[in-house]
């Protein structure tokens, strides 16, 4: 009878084991709408770093969540570049400080989930890649829900696991500006 008590318990705690672990890897959040968008107005949209300008009667995905971030520590995202100075391809202000910051300093934002309405603005986060790390600033949302006019430079919504971040930080995980674009991190609250 011990035996089977031992096996029957020790069977429970596998499965929650498993239940928890594949909970936290499919922690991926859902689409929450999507949204169909009018062609910007010649010369709105900036294309620096490579970014896209929405396009006439495409519908794009937007999401109010992010994945669920890792209880080990480290979550894993998409970094892009982003200018966030004036004039730059980011659009207005900072969304945490309403300035512009230098494509110098280590800054993010960060994709609506995981900007947390604010609750990690002028935070630092830890940023892991190309087999580096750096520490940069959230100053900004990467819009999830929103897009597609001038106030986000006529650029759709930005995907649910965006670390959208300034020149410095790609420079400090070593990455040739040649290269620069898309990449596979990890991330933590530092």
């Amino acid at each position: 009878m011990k035996k089977q008590v031992s096996c029957s318990l020790l069977l429970f705690v596998c499965l929650l084991i498993l239940f928890t672990v594949f909970s936290v890897e499919a922690g991926t959040c859902k689409l929450s709408g999507k949204i169909k968008w009018k062609k910007p107005p010649p010369g709105q949209c900036d294309t620096g770093n490579d970014s896209e300008c929405c396009e006439d009667g495409k519908y794009y995905t937007t999401y109010k969540c992010s994945p669920t971030t890792s209880s080990s520590g480290r979550t894993k995202a998409t970094l892009t570049i982003n200018s966030f100075e004036e004039h730059g391809d980011g659009g207005g202000k900072s969304e945490c400080d309403n300035k512009y910051h230098s494509d110098d300093d280590p800054v993010v934002a960060l994709s609506t989930g995981w900007y947390n309405k604010g609750s990690r603005c002028l935070k630092y986060i830890n940023i892991y890649g190309n087999e580096k790390s750096v520490k940069a600033k959230v100053v900004g949302e990467c819009y999830s829900t929103i897009g597609g006019d001038s106030e986000h430079d006529y650029q759709p919504p930005c995907p649910n696991n965006i670390v959208d971040a300034s020149k410095a930080v790609w420079e400090a995980l070593g990455v040739p500006e040649k290269d620069r674009g898309e990449m596979d991190v990890y991330w933590s609250d530092a």
